[in-house]
């Protein structure tokens, strides 16, 4: 498999997309723009005229003109659920999504109209009536994760009504110019690079990694059906975790994943700064030795919530710096 990216216009697009995110910085005192599908945030207070609220978790999304803070939900047609969903609440986010004056759930028609999509309806609902769904639909829950989908047809249930709306000329929104610069680029690198979705989860991260180290990056999400992050020209496969810190997330950890780890040819720990858009590191360990201290910390960690009668909500660990040494990761960048 011979190598096929071409670096000079990676890298050019790349610089070009420092340069945006510094300006959406400077303008907006909104960064990490392309991580998590938060340019579909951008995407929806263009639409509805809104400012967006610097931050991520733990603040709201956006203020309207009479400055009532607003939390987006959204989903796409391209989208396997097509549901809104709530991660990991509890009696005390509940309580919180109840203070909210209005969320929004919006539904993005990314397959009928170019990327990014169109708004083509929404729901705008007061939080208090959310907050009430919720605190009845949570005793109903099995999951541990405490995770729940809200579906259309449960907000007609609860009386809420539907808004249609006509397709809006994304230039004509208070962050068009930006948001049109920004959908253009990431298209040309994603024709470039033959990665989609650059938008949603870690991909343009992962991309960032798979270019300096010559890796060929999959567009699938998640590792779904045993996809892997990356390959090489030699057809090896790998792993990549990438953080903002020395902390990488292994999440829902089950034989089954620990196992398709062991068919890496490495686990890729990368650390990036998303704000300036750039590699600050890179480590690499060998599956061999990696996995057997991922599950040793997860069985730590059962142990723990055993011993204080809690249950573990979700199936995961972090490696962080100083687990390196365990794992005899070796630094690269």
């Amino acid at each position: 498999m011979k190598y096929k990216y071409n670096m000079t216009q990676m890298e050019s697009l790349f610089d070009k997309l420092r340069s945006m995110e510094k300006d959406f910085l400077d303008k907006y005192s909104v960064d990490d723009i392309y991580s998590n599908s938060k340019i579909y945030e951008v995407l929806i207070a263009n639409h509805f005229n809104h400012s967006l609220i610097p931050g991520h978790s733990g603040s709201r999304d956006a203020k309207d003109k009479d400055g009532n803070e607003i939390e987006y939900k959204h989903y796409k047609e391209s989208s396997s659920n097509h549901s809104w969903t709530f991660n990991d609440f509890s009696t005390t986010s509940i309580a919180k999504i109840s203070l909210c004056p209005y969320v929004y759930f919006v539904y993005i028609d990314d397959v009928k109209y170019t990327y990014p999509g169109q708004i083509s309806w929404a729901y705008i609902v007061s939080g208090k009536k959310i907050a009430r769904y919720l605190s009845t639909a949570v005793k109903t829950i099995k999951n541990k994760r405490k995770m729940i989908n809200i579906s259309p047809t449960q907000l007609d249930k609860i009386d809420c009504s539907r808004i249609l709306y006509k397709p809006f000329d994304i230039a004509k929104g208070v962050y068009g110019e930006d948001l049109n610069e920004i959908i253009t680029t990431v298209q040309q690198l994603e024709n470039i690079s033959g990665v989609t979705g650059l938008l949603t989860s870690n991909k343009l991260w992962e991309l960032m990694v798979g270019i300096k180290l010559h890796h060929f990056v999959n567009s699938e999400q998640g590792g779904r059906k045993g996809a892997h992050d990356a390959i090489d020209e030699k057809g090896l496969k790998y792993e990549y975790k990438v953080s903002k810190s020395y902390s990488w997330q292994f999440q829902d950890i089950s034989e089954n994943v620990l196992e398709k780890y062991l068919q890496d040819h490495a686990i890729i720990l990368a650390v990036v700064n998303k704000t300036y858009l750039k590699l600050d590191a890179i480590y690499t360990a060998d599956p061999k030795i990696a996995v057997p201290v991922i599950r040793e910390k997860l069985e730590e960690k059962k142990k723990r919530y055993s011993i204080k009668g809690k249950e573990i909500r979700r199936l995961q660990i972090s490696l962080c710096k100083g687990d390196l040494i365990k794992i005899k990761a070796k630094k690269i960048l």
